[in-house]
C-alpha cells in the first residue's frame, strides 16, 4: 500500500517533491481523472465527499457567508497556495475582495475550516501547513465525533492554542468576530 511505503524512511528520502510552481504546471486532473492538492511538496489525490461531509459543509459556508462583514471572502474548497503546498481546504475565509485573487491564490486566510469525516488524521498532521502560512483560526469539523477542534494562535508553525468545542457550546470565531456559530446548528 502507498502509505506504508512512504512511512519507510528511506523511500520517503526519495520521493521527489514537487514545487508550488511545478504543480501549478500540471493539469487540473492526475492520470486517473482525480482532483489533486499539493501537501509538503506531495501530490495527493483529494478523497471523494461522503452525503455527511457535503451537508456540513454547506451548512458551514452558509452560516458563515451571512456573518461576514465587508472586506472578507468565504470560499469553498478553493486553493491557498504555501510555501511547499496548495491545500484546497473545505472553507477558507481570507480578507480581501474577489479582484485580489484574480492574478494569484490567497498565501494566507483569516480562518480555514477542515470537515473530517474519514481524514482526522492528515486535517490535523495540516494544522502545521495552516501555522506556518500565519493562518489565524483552524477547525476541524469532527462529523463522527459531532464536534469542532479549534486551533488559534500560530507560532512558529505551530499553533499554540488548542480547545474543543461541542454540540451545545457556541464557537466564537476569533479571527472574525462576527463569526459565531454553535455546531448543533451544522450537525443533522
Amino acid at each position: 500500500m502507498m502509505t506504508a511505503i512512504l512511512e519507510i524512511p528511506e523511500v520517503r528520502r526519495r520521493v521527489s517533491p514537487l514545487t508550488v510552481e511545478k504543480y501549478h504546471r500540471l493539469g487540473e486532473f492526475n492520470e486517473h481523472g482525480r482532483r489533486t492538492e499539493l501537501i509538503r511538496g506531495v501530490v495527493i489525490e483529494k478523497m471523494s465527499k461522503s452525503p455527511l461531509h457535503a451537508v456540513l459543509s454547506k451548512r458551514l459556508y452558509d452560516l458563515i457567508a451571512a456573518k461576514l462583514p465587508d472586506g472578507y471572502l468565504v470560499r469553498q474548497e478553493a486553493p491557498i497556495t504555501l510555501a511547499d503546498s496548495e491545500p484546497e481546504p473545505d472553507i477558507s475565509v481570507i480578507r480581501g475582495t474577489l479582484a485580489d485573487f484574480y492574478e494569484a491564490h490567497p498565501r494566507t486566510a483569516e480562518l480555514v475550516i477542515e470537515v473530517s469525516v474519514s481524514s482526522a488524521a492528515l486535517d490535523r498532521e495540516n494544522a502545521s501547513l495552516y501555522a506556518e502560512a500565519s493562518v489565524k483560526e483552524y477547525w476541524i469539523v469532527l462529523g463522527s465525533e459531532r464536534h469542532i477542534e479549534v486551533y488559534r494562535r500560530p507560532e512558529n508553525g505551530l499553533f499554540r492554542e488548542k480547545e474543543t468545542v461541542d454540540l451545545n457550546e457556541t464557537l466564537q470565531c476569533g479571527s472574525v468576530s462576527s463569526v459565531r456559530i454553535r455546531p448543533a446548528d451544522i450537525f443533522p
